[in-house]
């Protein structure tokens, strides 16, 4: 990871209700006990954002999305700054059930991540293929473009972190070849050294297709990827704490 920091996020979707605030005090200790080398967040559904952070200080809890612009007739939406004042630390933005659920565009994204900054909330950007574009052989290419396309002016490390994430790969059990992840990433780091110049090897780019406690260290393990973005295997402590722990080892 070249002296960067793994994150592994957990993205918990549509789930949890208060319910769930045993799981997110369980991993926060877990992250806890894994020591400053590895950071740990959730990003939470809208409703748990405040009980989590207060149930958990000092955890990194986020949001899933935001809305791009600060305020406005926007109903049902959710600004930064809502965010950042339930308590969350972060957002992600572009996540592919956004742009595909919601036809969210590459503009679109790049002001969310530009409206998150503005907010003080550290940013998770999401790119990806569909299997179709897998198959066709210009995965790299075309994600490589999309980030491009996706990223703020301002982009830089201290706050935004990328996501590659093969939408084939999503909840399916699905997982790409440890070869094509090393590509891929590697594609991405070139791609925002075009951009961004040297801080391009700083910035972390996480792996998000069915990361669990079963491939996360040989996924963990290559030399380009910077942590996970997680989904399902983040919902409970017992399942998440393995990748946790597998980051810290990489």
């Amino acid at each position: 990871m070249a002296g960067r920091k793994p994150l592994i996020a957990g993205n918990w979707k549509m789930n949890g209700l208060k319910a769930s605030i045993g799981e997110i005090t369980a991993i926060a200790a877990d992250a806890a006990a894994a020591g400053p080398d590895v950071e740990v967040a959730l990003f939470v559904p809208a409703t748990l954002i405040a009980p989590a952070a207060e149930a958990a200080p000092g955890f990194f809890i986020g949001g899933q999305d935001c809305h791009e612009n600060a305020s406005g007739a926007h109903t049902g939406c959710i600004s930064a700054a809502m965010l950042a004042e339930a308590g969350a630390r972060g957002v992600i933005v572009g996540h592919s059930e956004r742009r595909t659920d919601q036809n969210e565009n590459n503009g679109t994204i790049a002001a969310k991540a530009s409206r998150a900054k503005a907010e003080g909330l550290s940013v998770i950007l999401c790119v990806g293929e569909s299997l179709e574009v897998r198959d066709s052989g210009q995965a790299e290419a075309v994600v490589s473009a999309q980030l491009v396309a996706s990223l703020p002016q301002e982009a830089a490390s201290d706050w935004l972190s990328i996501a590659y994430e093969p939408i084939w790969a999503i909840g399916t059990g699905r997982t790409a070849t440890v070869d094509a992840i090393d590509a891929m990433h590697r594609a991405l780091r070139e791609t925002l050294r075009g951009v961004i110049g040297a801080d391009a090897d700083k910035m972390r780019i996480l792996y998000g297709g069915s990361v669990n406690g079963d491939n996360a260290a040989e996924i963990l393990g290559v030399a380009d990827v910077d942590g996970g973005l997680v989904g399902g295997a983040s919902l409970t402590a017992a399942k998440f704490a393995p990748i946790i722990a597998a980051a810290r080892a990489a």
